[in-house]
């Protein structure tokens, strides 16, 4: 899951929502360094992580783009699901009730951005001034994406022959996100109940 999924299944809590966006920035121990709640939200990213590549429904979607992709697959498909999420009715029913979530993460972010890990705090700007929570709804949000991805990694040259193959398998892609994303809520409904965090609230309820 990419950073809209990982907003979106952190039930608007803000510490673990802080936890949840910075976890790819804190490496090891570090993660005590954060106050309870923020551990919690690295912890449970990464359990998302684990849950999402074991899932059969992932690793059918990796095997439609690996072709392309190749050992970065998993990293495209991540960006896939949060295009995928940005798009469905049932979580933001308007455009609207997708920008109202995006501008509270952002807001709450902001909050917390004195505990920001150095590579976080670097990138946050970006991510709240091209609004990119918002943006994975579009086709072209998905090829800038992709782009960016392709500009940090070592073992790929261009995002567009990845970017084809997302819309040749468009259709199944989404299918695929379909199976998955029940799955993935109910995993963190049961990690949140190990951490007596709640229960999981939809967004459309919220915003």
């Amino acid at each position: 899951m990419n950073y809209l999924a990982h907003a979106y299944l952190s039930l608007q809590d803000p510490k673990i929502l802080m936890g949840n966006m910075i976890s790819d920035f804190v490496k090891g121990k570090e993660q005590f360094n954060f106050e309870p709640g923020v551990q919690a939200g690295i912890q449970l990213h990464r359990s998302i992580d684990r849950f999402t590549d074991a899932h059969p429904a992932t690793k059918t979607a990796n095997a439609l783009l690996q072709p392309a992709a190749g050992r970065y697959a998993g990293a495209f498909v991540d960006i896939v699901y949060d295009h995928f999420l940005a798009k469905d009715a049932s979580v933001f029913p308007t455009a609207p009730s997708l920008q109202t979530f995006s501008t509270n993460v952002y807001a709450q972010l902001e909050k917390q951005s004195a505990s920001f890990p150095e590579k976080f705090a670097t990138l946050f700007p970006f991510m709240q001034q091209q609004n990119w929570l918002y943006h994975y709804q579009f086709n072209w949000g998905v090829a800038r994406s992709f782009e960016g991805l392709v500009r940090r990694a070592k073992y790929i040259e261009a995002a567009t022959p990845v970017y084809w193959l997302f819309e040749q398998e468009y259709c199944q892609l989404e299918q695929l996100y379909q199976e998955f994303m029940p799955a993935v809520k109910a995993h963190v409904q049961q990690e949140l109940n190990k951490l007596d965090r709640g229960t999981f609230v939809d967004v459309k309820r919220r915003a």
